[in-house]
């Protein structure tokens, strides 16, 4: 890297990339478009290699562009993190965990899955609920410290994270008291009249549960499909129809939600992950939360 490399013309880089284009970031930024074009080809200049290319009336990257966003990415986000790093540690001693929530978890089961790290002293815990892939993706970038999901994260040699299977939990049949009795009349047989809620094939138990109705020569009658699970229960309580859960949250279904169970999903389980970046030395509560820590 030459001498004249600066982080001010890495930011400016950095903005002109996350636009799309010199005249939005000048806009963003305030500045003339020109002063923006010169502290790009300043840093291009320093490194070497030319990181922008023209396209329609905007600008791409090119591959040496695609590596230096990367890059600034991860400088950046840290320096976002900074003010609040400062602030934590002038004050009261904090241990900050960051957890992803794939959408499709029950977040019953979070609670339990978390159990092991819940009375850590002076924990600072942000819990962020998203999409699958995009919890990976803010993971690579370490914007996270874990991400829970229903599923290990699939092969792929640019993502440098492991999957830890933390447990399983066979699933059953819930409803409300007004459908209880119909549901539970011929079970599971009784699928096919009364109304049935099920997760999207966002989730990757669906999969699972379809070929249970397949086995069972069941037709369900299926009156919604959520991709959200909270949505699913608070649905399905609210009388809508019967719906599929983890066992592992029978009692808080039971207590907070006032639905009973039909029966059992038999041969069908849910599996819970817990998905990290491969480094040398771990978070110590993702540790915790992995079986070994257990």
């Amino acid at each position: 890297m030459g001498p004249d490399f600066s982080y001010r013309h890495l930011y400016y880089f950095w903005v002109v990339a996350k636009e799309g284009g010199v005249a939005r970031a000048a806009e963003r930024l305030g500045m003339a478009v020109q002063t923006v074009s010169t502290q790009v080809r300043e840093l291009e200049r320093a490194l070497g290699y030319a990181l922008l290319k023209p396209a329609g009336r905007g600008v791409a990257l090119t591959e040496a562009g695609l590596a230096a966003l990367r890059q600034a990415e991860q400088i950046f986000q840290l320096g976002e993190q900074l003010p609040a790093a400062v602030r934590d540690a002038a004050g009261a001693p904090t241990v900050r965990l960051v957890v992803g929530i794939s959408d499709q978890l029950p977040k019953l089961a979070v609670r339990s899955l978390m159990q092991p790290v819940m009375q850590a002293p002076h924990l600072k815990l942000l819990c962020l609920v998203d999409e699958f892939e995009d919890l990976l993706g803010d993971l690579a970038l370490h914007r996270l410290d874990v991400v829970l999901a229903d599923r290990a994260a699939p092969p792929n040699p640019s993502l440098k994270v492991y999957s830890h299977p933390l447990t399983s939990s066979a699933l059953a049949w819930y409803a409300p008291p007004a459908l209880y009795a119909a549901a539970r009349r011929g079970f599971p047989q009784s699928l096919a009249q009364v109304p049935v809620l099920l997760p999207t094939t966002h989730a990757a138990v669906r999969a699972r549960l379809d070929q249970w109705f397949e086995r069972q020569a069941i037709r369900p009658n299926v009156a919604g499909e959520f991709e959200d699970s909270a949505l699913l229960k608070t649905f399905g309580a609210a009388g809508m129809g019967v719906f599929p859960m983890a066992g592992l949250v029978h009692e808080d279904l039971r207590a907070h939600y006032g639905v009973k169970r039909v029966g059992a999903c038999t041969g069908v389980e849910e599996h819970f992950f817990a998905i990290a970046a491969h480094k040398k030395v771990l978070h110590p509560l993702v540790e915790r939360l992995l079986p070994t820590g257990r």
